[in-house]
């Protein structure tokens, strides 16, 4: 497995997503409420660009009249015909166990040679009329194994 950077986490805020090419596969990358995620950006149907699709929830059982809505944000839409899958897991939502697209794993890393640290820029610190800032460096990529 390869790990392949995506982008920095300031790069792919909560309810985004990217879309990657990876050694000719496109790979849609989703940020959930700071959980990352990412699946194979083709339909399995008739291979439409699966992650360009409409992302949402989906209905849970409830009595007649009454619409109880779940899984919010989780599940993608096909743009072409409307098949939802799992963003989470790739599994569809109307036949989990026998039709699914390619889930991949992802992480959050910190920058190879960027470590996070705090440090106080300023002067000489014995001097009171010189004014410091206390600076931070803190990035961390999302990386997608394939």
């Amino acid at each position: 497995m390869t790990a392949h950077r995506v982008c920095t986490v300031d790069e792919l805020p909560p309810g985004q997503r990217r879309i990657i090419e990876i050694n000719g596969r496109s790979i849609g990358v989703f940020n959930l409420d700071g959980d990352y995620h990412a699946i194979r950006n083709v339909c399995p149907h008739q291979r439409a660009p699966l992650c360009m699709g409409r992302v949402s929830g989906t209905t849970l059982p409830s009595p007649a009249g009454e619409y109880r809505y779940g899984r919010e944000g989780r599940i993608v839409r096909c743009p072409w015909h409307g098949w939802e899958f799992d963003i989470t897991t790739g599994q569809s939502v109307f036949n989990p166990h026998r039709v699914r697209v390619k889930s991949y794993e992802v992480a959050v890393e910190p920058a190879e040679g960027c470590p996070a640290a705090t440090r106080t820029v300023g002067a000489d610190e014995e001097d009171p009329s010189v004014e410091t800032f206390e600076v931070t460096v803190d990035q961390q990529w999302v990386v997608v194994h394939v």
